[in-house]
């Protein structure tokens, strides 16, 4: 928890922002892998893969923002 607790929530942020939702175009890759893993064509292992990485960002943002409600 420690390392949790020394990011900088604003790092976290601008993890979302750039790993989290690139390529911006034609839309956000996690969005993309989103819609694969609900219609149920997420079957590839690169496509799984891919979703873990793009969705770390935002599972550690949501970990800082809980583990910071906590201490609150």
């Amino acid at each position: 928890m420690a390392i949790l607790d020394s990011l900088p929530i604003s790092l976290v942020v601008l993890a979302c922002l750039t790993l989290g939702l690139a390529p911006f175009f034609p839309e956000p890759h996690i969005w993309e892998k989103l819609k694969m893993l609900v219609a149920g064509d997420l079957v590839k292992p690169i496509d799984i893969f891919d979703l873990v990485l793009h969705a770390a960002p935002f599972v550690l943002l949501a970990a800082k923002l809980a583990r910071s409600a906590a201490l609150n």
